[in-house]
């Protein structure tokens, strides 16, 4: 009776959007020896969540709201003191449950912003479109180009590049969980946008078509449907997962990286080192191609789970430990101009 009273309620989280709860309780309920990683904070509903960021003096973290023929929707930018024209641009998609401002917090991408001379945009889901706020990475509407969600996101990309002088060749794209899947998707759908894309704890592009396919997907990758669906021109990647994630199974890294491998159009050799950082190992394989230049890094963090690698405890799915994905995101994003 237990279990199908647990089956029923994962039935009900599914119907509802709420993805999260529902993989969570469908593994407990199968697997409830399974080994856990490290806990992390998530989201609550404190007053923290409701307070901006702390900016240095003259830096701008302020609500933005996009309208147009696409729709409406809120996001956050981040323009550093040192703000100039011609700063590269990085949007910023945020996992289930999270705020802008929340998954600033946990990233630090804006103090990294004040380091090294960059705007960062963070598109805001809203619980009328998702209960939990997860981007709809999993439904065919918004997996296409100039539709649903690619097609608002696309829009406030161009909204901050015209409006601030970003310099359009370095454009970049990242996310956590469901962020991280919809990052995916917007590299494949918009290669003449972005230049390069990075994806932690997230999905390859078409990895689900519908909720049950996501939950599927979420527990052991999305398949062939992960790596058939080919990207119009190549998007470097750099990926982050840890291996004790029991949301959203390691494999999908694996499968985010063989659809790059598959859209590189040239053979790539795979170099790897191991290492590690702030108490946790890690193993990062790199793909150059013949010129030697790296086109996709995969790492790969020893002991972590559904976290940001490196993050900060004041935000929410953050492990302080581990290399710092941040940093190393950005390391790999200013190498590149757009192709």
């Amino acid at each position: 009776m237990a279990f199908q009273a647990s089956m029923a309620e994962a039935l009900r989280l599914t119907r509802s959007g709420n993805l999260m709860e529902a993989a969570a309780l469908l593994r407990s309920t199968l697997n409830p020896g399974a080994p856990r990683a490290a806990p992390v904070r998530a989201p609550q509903n404190d007053p923290i969540d409701l307070v901006a960021e702390r900016v240095p003096e003259a830096a701008r973290f302020e609500e933005q709201l996009y309208k147009g023929s696409e729709g409406a929707i809120g996001y956050w930018l981040y323009r550093p003191a040192q703000a100039s024209a011609g700063m590269p641009l990085i949007v910023m998609l945020h996992g289930c449950t999270q705020s802008p401002e929340d998954f600033a917090r946990g990233t630090g991408m804006n103090r990294l912003a004040d380091e090294l001379g960059f705007l960062v945009a963070y598109p805001q889901q809203s619980s009328t479109a998702n209960a939990q706020k997860c981007w709809n990475w999993f439904k065919p509407g918004d997996q296409q180009r100039d539709k649903g969600e690619p097609a608002l996101l696309a829009a406030i990309t161009r909204e901050v590049i015209a409006r601030h002088g970003v310099d359009a060749d370095r454009v970049y794209i990242a996310g956590l969980s469901a962020g991280g899947a919809a990052a995916a998707i917007m590299a494949s759908e918009y290669p003449d946008l972005y230049a390069a894309v990075g994806v932690h704890s997230g999905l390859a592009c078409g990895a689900a078509r519908d909720l049950p396919s996501a939950l599927s997907a979420m527990k052991r990758g999305g398949g062939k449907a992960a790596t058939a669906r080919g990207a119009k021109r190549f998007v470097p990647v750099i990926t982050f997962h840890g291996d004790r994630d029991t949301t959203v199974h390691e494999v999908n890294s694996r499968e985010i990286v063989a659809a790059a491998t598959a859209a590189a159009g040239v053979p790539l050799t795979v170099g790897v080192d191991e290492g590690s950082s702030a108490g946790r190992s890690y193993r990062r394989e790199a793909s150059a191609d013949p010129q030697g230049r790296v086109l996709i890094e995969r790492w790969t963090i020893a002991g972590s789970g559904h976290a940001w690698s490196g993050g900060d405890r004041s935000g929410s799915y953050a492990d302080p430990n581990g290399p710092d994905a941040s940093h190393e995101m950005v390391r790999f994003f200013l190498e590149r101009k757009r192709a």
